[in-house]
């Protein structure tokens, strides 16, 4: 049976990720994500009005029509986690194929919802929800497995895709954290017991290869969180807090400290309600008491407007806009375009780092430039990563020992410097370590 690895996207450039993998006659697709830079689209952009061709042509979304090149049938589409720059394509791509949704429980809720706010395209694929330890029969020779991860958002899982040559392990994205917040630490056992059964290849992100050491665990950043937000028990002053909508581990530590310090967490924005909602409605996380949410944004502003009322000492805005997105909320209070102003001595605090384009850093300078014309202090930098350092990306090469090692999730200066750590390890460029730009391929079994 030949096995060929496709790169559709997000070898290229960071995001709209999309890899197939062709078993003989069977294909299964793995991921189709968004680059949000590409159309400066943010946590609380609609893409639902946007055509898929107008998005190929920016290269917002995968190009997949090289999939009429490829010969076979696809047999499932199989996302590891809801993060956008792997499911966010979903709703463009995925009516063209006759086969599955695959993902984790709290994923297939997130692509569901993108489905059901879609305007241009009817996607009738079937969703099919598989946890963490179960299998999925693909065809008489490929069978999918999930593997229990970690990384910044919850329900996060590696694909392995088991073929008659060994199995495939899809890494994108993972973080081997020994003490999350949420949920049990990654399934080393099962990994390790894959690399004795045989690992024919690793696909493997190569976002922080050229960060050394080990990511640290999330619960530093609970720490960081904590230090500085409970400094400010007896404050008057505002504290308002920017993350990833979608990172639900730290928006439950950024709600308990709030609630350890006598504040009220009040979470606002589109993103941070469907994300938040979603998870607590599926019981993957209990908020305190006390937090509220709100997305829609008359009533966000009406929020706004109570809290300045009745005193913003009380309450701890949790926020979108720590890139600087143009429409955010904590972009659109910097340009004082909301009811919730920002006074001399209000702390900002970005529980995120800058994703790394000129685009982001720009508008990041701006956004923190208003709110230091203002008078206020910021925190920055209160995050650790939700992707693998160096150290960890050693592991899991130990862990799995791949006949092939295709680094991905990347441009050639992540790729690249993939190459250089993996060939430290032992392995060769052009033999058993291949670097792919989108539209090409490589055999890895015949």
């Amino acid at each position: 049976m030949e096995i060929e690895i496709v790169a559709v996207g997000g070898y290229d450039e960071m995001g709209r990720n999309m890899t197939a993998v062709r078993c003989g006659k069977d294909i299964v697709i793995f991921d189709m994500g968004l680059r949000l830079d590409q159309v400066m689209i943010h946590e609380d952009a609609e893409i639902e009005n946007m055509h898929s061709l107008d998005l190929i042509q920016m290269k917002a979304i995968p190009d997949d029509t090289m999939m009429n090149t490829v010969e076979g049938t696809v047999k499932a589409i199989v996302c590891t986690h809801g993060h956008l720059d792997h499911i966010g394509a979903v709703t463009k791509l995925a009516h063209r194929y006759n086969a599955p949704i695959i993902s984790t429980p709290y994923t297939i809720e997130l692509i569901r919802q993108q489905i059901q706010g879609e305007q241009k395209f009817g996607v009738n694929n079937k969703l099919f929800a598989l946890r963490a330890g179960q299998r999925y029969t693909i065809s008489g020779t490929v069978m999918l497995e999930f593997v229990r991860m970690q990384h910044s958002i919850i329900d996060t899982v590696m694909a392995v895709l088991h073929t008659p040559h060994g199995a495939i392990v899809y890494a994108n994205d993972f973080k081997l954290d020994r003490t999350p917040i949420i949920g049990e630490p990654p399934d080393f056992a099962r990994l390790r017991q894959l690399g004795k059964e045989g690992v024919l290849a690793l696909i493997v992100e190569s976002t922080n290869i050229d960060i050394k050491g080990r990511t640290p665990s999330e619960r530093v950043a609970r720490d960081l969180l904590r230090d500085v937000i409970t400094s400010y028990e007896d404050d008057k002053s505002a504290i308002l807090v920017s993350t990833f909508s979608s990172h639900i581990a730290r928006v439950k530590t950024i709600a308990e400290c709030a609630h350890e310090i006598g504040r009220k967490p009040v979470l606002l924005g589109r993103s941070m309600e469907r994300y938040s909602s979603t998870a607590e409605q599926m019981k993957l996380v209990a908020y305190p008491g006390t937090l509220s949410m709100f997305g829609n944004r008359r009533t966000v502003e009406r929020t706004m407007r109570r809290m300045i009322k009745a005193g913003k000492e009380k309450f701890m805005p949790i926020v979108t806009g720590h890139q600087g997105e143009p429409g955010s909320i904590l972009t659109r209070i910097a340009l004082d375009d909301t009811p919730y102003k920002i006074d001399k001595g209000d702390k900002i605090l970005f529980s995120a780092r800058v994703i790394p384009n000129p685009l982001n850093f720009g508008q990041r300078y701006m956004v923190e430039t208003r709110l230091r014309m203002r008078g206020a202090r910021i925190f920055d930098d209160l995050h650790v990563s939700g992707h693998a350092y160096r150290e960890d990306h050693y592991e899991l090469l130990h862990l799995l020992d791949p006949q092939h090692v295709i680094p991905s999730h990347g441009g050639l200066d992540h790729t690249g410097a993939y190459v250089s750590f993996a060939e430290e390890v032992g392995y060769k460029f052009g033999s058993d370590l291949h670097v792919l730009r989108n539209g090409q391929r490589v055999q890895v079994a015949r």
